[in-house]
């Protein structure tokens, strides 16, 4: 066994740099209440989905227009929120094994990435949850996401409507793609071993 394996193999599964745990806490509760705050806020401002037109910002391009997403990100798999519910939690304590106890958070992108999709849950899972849900919305809301952002090119080529959480969960996707293409680029800090591990190795060796 070399010095790094050494090093590996006897640090603690939780001993990565602190300021991680700042940084994937900061960017997943802050995106998960930019989220809420915006789906609470666009809806009240809008009202429910059909309630009003939509309110362009770029006429005929980009706008806001409330709609209710019953499946996942951008309207896949309709009628599968309870479903998706599931998976979002399994998800997310998946996130935080990986993070802290595999010890990706050595790695400050793959913090930055995952805190990104932490927020995108959480904004999410709220909404399948049915924390949003009143009496006299339709039943098949109790498991839908809020979404307010419209973007097309024309009538004929429209994107789903999306929100905050949707953005976060693809950009957050998008740097796990690139780190998975280009590892060596974002990098994936060894921990260095102690200093009486270090000699310890050394007198080993010799």
């Amino acid at each position: 066994m070399d010095e790094t394996d050494r090093a590996l193999s006897t640090s603690s599964p939780m001993s990565v740099p602190k300021n991680r745990v700042w940084v994937f806490l900061g960017l997943a509760l802050t995106g998960a209440i930019a989220d809420l705050w915006s789906k609470q806020a666009i809806f009240a401002w809008r009202g429910l989905p059909g309630q009003k037109d939509i309110w362009w910002v770029v006429e005929g391009y980009f706008g806001i227009e409330t709609a209710v997403n019953l499946g996942a990100v951008f309207g896949i798999g309709q009628g599968q929120g309870l479903i998706f519910a599931g998976l979002s939690i399994v998800a997310g304590v998946g996130i935080l094994a990986w993070l802290f106890w595999f010890r990706a958070a050595y790695s400050m992108w793959l913090t930055v990435a995952l805190g990104l999709i932490g927020g995108g849950i959480i904004g999410n899972l709220y909404d399948r949850l049915g924390m949003w849900w009143q009496p006299g919305y339709p039943e098949a809301w109790k498991s839908g996401v809020r979404d307010w952002v419209l973007w097309q090119a024309s009538n004929q080529w429209r994107w789903p409507n999306f929100n905050i959480a949707d953005s976060l969960l693809v950009v957050g996707a998008c740097m796990l793609m690139y780190q998975s293409f280009f590892p060596e680029q974002v990098g994936f800090p060894i921990p260095e071993a102690k200093p009486d591990e270090a000699g310890e190795s050394s007198s080993q060796s010799e």
